[in-house]
Protein backbone atom coordinates (compact mmCIF):
# COMPACT_ATOMS: atom_id res chain seq x y z
CA UNK A 1 0.00 0.00 0.00
CA UNK A 2 1.55 3.63 -0.89
CA UNK A 3 1.72 6.37 1.15
CA UNK A 4 -1.27 8.60 1.57
CA UNK A 5 -0.40 12.40 1.15
CA UNK A 6 -2.83 15.27 2.15
CA UNK A 7 -2.89 18.52 1.14
CA UNK A 8 -4.36 21.87 0.65
CA UNK A 9 -4.32 23.71 -2.33
CA UNK A 10 -4.43 27.83 -2.69
CA UNK A 11 -4.68 30.31 -5.90
CA UNK A 12 -5.18 33.43 -5.91
CA UNK A 13 -5.75 36.07 -8.75
CA UNK A 14 -6.73 39.64 -9.53
CA UNK A 15 -8.57 41.25 -11.81
CA UNK A 16 -9.60 44.71 -13.22
CA UNK A 17 -13.00 46.04 -12.10
CA UNK A 18 -15.50 45.68 -14.83
CA UNK A 19 -19.15 47.18 -12.86
CA UNK A 20 -19.34 49.93 -10.14
CA UNK A 21 -22.21 49.64 -7.76
CA UNK A 22 -23.23 52.90 -5.46
CA UNK A 23 -25.24 53.52 -3.04
CA UNK A 24 -26.65 56.54 -2.00
CA UNK A 25 -28.63 57.96 1.00
CA UNK A 26 -31.07 60.61 1.15
CA UNK A 27 -32.21 62.47 4.60
CA UNK A 28 -33.68 64.90 5.43
CA UNK A 29 -35.11 65.97 9.32
CA UNK A 30 -37.04 69.13 10.74
CA UNK A 31 -39.92 69.87 12.62
CA UNK A 32 -42.19 69.93 10.18
CA UNK A 33 -43.26 66.98 8.64
CA UNK A 34 -44.40 67.98 5.67
CA UNK A 35 -41.59 69.79 4.78
CA UNK A 36 -38.94 67.29 5.28
CA UNK A 37 -41.55 64.56 2.96
CA UNK A 38 -41.04 67.27 0.02
CA UNK A 39 -37.20 67.86 0.86
CA UNK A 40 -36.69 63.74 0.64
CA UNK A 41 -39.20 63.39 -2.61
CA UNK A 42 -37.28 66.52 -4.71
CA UNK A 43 -33.86 65.30 -4.09
CA UNK A 44 -34.83 61.80 -5.29
CA UNK A 45 -36.77 62.57 -8.21
CA UNK A 46 -33.41 64.56 -9.29
CA UNK A 47 -31.56 61.99 -8.58
CA UNK A 48 -33.58 59.60 -10.10
CA UNK A 49 -34.09 61.96 -13.15
CA UNK A 50 -30.49 61.94 -13.49
CA UNK A 51 -30.01 57.84 -13.63
CA UNK A 52 -32.86 57.40 -16.06
CA UNK A 53 -31.80 59.18 -18.57
CA UNK A 54 -28.31 56.98 -18.09
CA UNK A 55 -30.22 53.77 -17.81
CA UNK A 56 -29.67 51.25 -20.74
CA UNK A 57 -28.80 47.80 -20.18
CA UNK A 58 -27.30 46.93 -23.36
CA UNK A 59 -25.87 50.43 -24.82
CA UNK A 60 -25.82 53.18 -21.56
CA UNK A 61 -23.78 53.57 -18.53
CA UNK A 62 -26.05 52.52 -16.27
CA UNK A 63 -27.31 49.08 -16.17
CA UNK A 64 -29.49 48.48 -13.67
CA UNK A 65 -31.01 50.78 -10.67
CA UNK A 66 -33.21 50.94 -8.06
CA UNK A 67 -34.75 52.55 -4.67
CA UNK A 68 -36.18 51.58 -1.39
CA UNK A 69 -39.63 53.58 -0.19
CA UNK A 70 -39.50 57.08 1.72
CA UNK A 71 -39.42 55.45 5.20
CA UNK A 72 -41.04 59.27 7.50
CA UNK A 73 -40.60 58.76 11.20
CA UNK A 74 -40.41 61.01 13.97
CA UNK A 75 -38.75 61.60 17.60
CA UNK A 76 -38.46 63.61 20.51
CA UNK A 77 -35.02 64.29 21.48
CA UNK A 78 -33.88 64.82 25.17
CA UNK A 79 -31.56 68.22 25.80
CA UNK A 80 -29.04 68.33 28.51
CA UNK A 81 -31.30 68.99 31.25
CA UNK A 82 -33.37 66.22 31.22
CA UNK A 83 -36.37 68.09 29.06
CA UNK A 84 -37.99 66.31 26.23
CA UNK A 85 -37.99 68.41 23.01
CA UNK A 86 -40.53 68.79 20.39
CA UNK A 87 -40.48 65.70 17.79
CA UNK A 88 -38.31 65.81 14.76
CA UNK A 89 -39.10 64.18 11.76
CA UNK A 90 -37.15 62.32 9.70
CA UNK A 91 -37.20 61.30 5.65
CA UNK A 92 -34.71 58.98 4.13
CA UNK A 93 -34.51 56.36 1.10
CA UNK A 94 -31.46 54.58 -0.58
CA UNK A 95 -30.69 54.60 -4.13
CA UNK A 96 -28.31 51.93 -5.40
CA UNK A 97 -26.97 52.32 -8.90
CA UNK A 98 -24.87 50.09 -11.25
CA UNK A 99 -22.18 51.49 -14.06
CA UNK A 100 -20.16 49.93 -16.70
CA UNK A 101 -18.50 52.90 -17.38
CA UNK A 102 -16.12 54.55 -14.84
CA UNK A 103 -15.73 57.70 -16.64
CA UNK A 104 -19.50 58.01 -16.56
CA UNK A 105 -19.98 57.33 -12.78
CA UNK A 106 -17.40 60.01 -12.08
CA UNK A 107 -19.31 62.54 -14.01
CA UNK A 108 -22.71 61.55 -12.45
CA UNK A 109 -21.52 61.27 -9.18
CA UNK A 110 -20.02 65.15 -9.13
CA UNK A 111 -23.52 65.82 -10.06
CA UNK A 112 -25.55 63.98 -7.37
CA UNK A 113 -23.40 64.52 -4.68
CA UNK A 114 -24.23 68.35 -4.48
CA UNK A 115 -27.78 67.40 -4.55
CA UNK A 116 -28.78 68.67 -0.99
CA UNK A 117 -30.14 65.86 1.30
CA UNK A 118 -27.41 63.16 -0.81
CA UNK A 119 -24.71 61.59 0.47
CA UNK A 120 -22.62 59.01 -1.66
CA UNK A 121 -22.46 56.01 1.15
CA UNK A 122 -19.60 54.09 -0.72
CA UNK A 123 -18.65 52.17 -3.91
CA UNK A 124 -18.12 48.51 -4.76
CA UNK A 125 -15.81 47.19 -7.62
CA UNK A 126 -17.48 44.06 -9.05
CA UNK A 127 -16.85 42.19 -11.95
CA UNK A 128 -19.74 40.26 -14.81
CA UNK A 129 -21.68 37.82 -14.31
CA UNK A 130 -19.93 36.18 -17.24
CA UNK A 131 -16.06 36.69 -16.70
CA UNK A 132 -17.04 35.34 -12.49
CA UNK A 133 -18.15 31.89 -14.39
CA UNK A 134 -14.71 32.20 -16.45
CA UNK A 135 -12.14 33.48 -13.93
CA UNK A 136 -13.94 31.35 -10.37
CA UNK A 137 -13.62 27.88 -12.59
CA UNK A 138 -9.58 29.20 -14.00
CA UNK A 139 -9.04 30.11 -10.05
CA UNK A 140 -10.56 27.10 -8.89
CA UNK A 141 -8.43 24.79 -11.23
CA UNK A 142 -5.05 26.54 -10.35
CA UNK A 143 -5.94 25.64 -6.66
CA UNK A 144 -6.25 22.14 -7.85
CA UNK A 145 -2.69 22.13 -9.71
CA UNK A 146 -0.98 23.65 -6.67
CA UNK A 147 -2.20 20.72 -4.46
CA UNK A 148 -0.90 18.54 -6.99
CA UNK A 149 2.56 20.11 -7.17
CA UNK A 150 2.27 20.15 -3.38
CA UNK A 151 1.85 16.43 -3.10
CA UNK A 152 4.83 15.52 -5.58
CA UNK A 153 7.17 17.43 -3.73
CA UNK A 154 6.39 15.72 -0.52
CA UNK A 155 6.11 12.92 -2.42
CA UNK A 156 10.23 13.35 -3.90
CA UNK A 157 11.17 14.29 -0.34
CA UNK A 158 10.80 10.80 0.54
CA UNK A 159 12.16 8.98 -2.17
CA UNK A 160 8.56 8.27 -4.18
CA UNK A 161 7.84 8.86 -7.85
CA UNK A 162 4.75 8.30 -8.70
CA UNK A 163 1.74 10.41 -7.11
CA UNK A 164 -2.04 9.69 -8.44
CA UNK A 165 -5.20 11.54 -6.60
CA UNK A 166 -7.51 9.73 -4.87
CA UNK A 167 -10.06 12.61 -3.39
CA UNK A 168 -10.66 16.49 -3.82
CA UNK A 169 -12.88 18.26 -2.32
CA UNK A 170 -13.89 21.83 -1.07
CA UNK A 171 -12.04 22.91 2.25
CA UNK A 172 -12.55 20.93 5.51
CA UNK A 173 -14.42 17.73 3.69
CA UNK A 174 -11.38 15.58 4.13
CA UNK A 175 -10.94 16.41 7.65
CA UNK A 176 -7.96 19.02 6.19
CA UNK A 177 -7.53 21.83 9.08
CA UNK A 178 -6.20 25.11 7.78
CA UNK A 179 -7.60 27.15 5.91
CA UNK A 180 -11.63 26.70 6.54
CA UNK A 181 -12.67 29.22 3.62
CA UNK A 182 -14.77 28.26 1.10
CA UNK A 183 -13.50 27.57 -2.37
CA UNK A 184 -16.11 30.31 -3.93
CA UNK A 185 -14.15 33.56 -4.79
CA UNK A 186 -14.95 36.87 -3.18
CA UNK A 187 -15.87 39.09 -6.18
CA UNK A 188 -16.49 42.46 -4.76
CA UNK A 189 -14.48 45.53 -3.46
CA UNK A 190 -15.52 47.81 -1.49
CA UNK A 191 -14.89 51.21 -1.67
CA UNK A 192 -14.88 54.71 0.29
CA UNK A 193 -16.24 57.41 -1.50
CA UNK A 194 -15.10 61.38 -0.70
CA UNK A 195 -16.99 64.54 -0.93
CA UNK A 196 -16.61 65.67 -4.31
CA UNK A 197 -14.11 68.54 -4.85
CA UNK A 198 -14.99 72.40 -4.87
CA UNK A 199 -15.18 74.23 -7.87
CA UNK A 200 -17.21 71.51 -10.21
CA UNK A 201 -14.33 69.24 -10.95
CA UNK A 202 -14.43 65.61 -11.63
CA UNK A 203 -14.32 63.10 -9.10
CA UNK A 204 -10.99 61.42 -9.39
CA UNK A 205 -10.83 57.68 -7.95
CA UNK A 206 -9.43 54.25 -9.28
CA UNK A 207 -11.36 51.21 -9.96
CA UNK A 208 -10.06 48.40 -7.65
CA UNK A 209 -8.80 45.04 -8.78
CA UNK A 210 -10.89 42.42 -7.44
CA UNK A 211 -9.52 39.47 -5.96
CA UNK A 212 -10.77 35.88 -6.31
CA UNK A 213 -9.04 33.17 -4.42
CA UNK A 214 -9.61 29.56 -4.24
CA UNK A 215 -8.58 26.71 -1.98
CA UNK A 216 -8.77 23.01 -2.25
CA UNK A 217 -8.04 20.06 -0.08
CA UNK A 218 -6.68 16.98 -1.70
CA UNK A 219 -5.30 13.54 -1.02
CA UNK A 220 -2.64 11.87 -2.86
CA UNK A 221 -1.45 7.90 -3.04
CA UNK A 222 2.58 7.64 -3.49
CA UNK A 223 4.29 4.72 -4.45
Amino acid sequence: MGTVITVQGHFTAWYPAERATVRLAVAFDGAKREGVLASATAAVQTVTDSVKRLHDPDAGPVTWWASDRIRVWAQRPWNNEGKQLAPVHHAAISITVKFKDFDALADWLTEAATVPGVQVSGIEWGLTEAKRTSVTTEVRSRAVTDAADKARVFAQAIGLAQVTATAIADPGMLGVTGDPGAPAPTMMRAAAFAAPPPGGASLDFTPEDIEVSASVDARFEAD
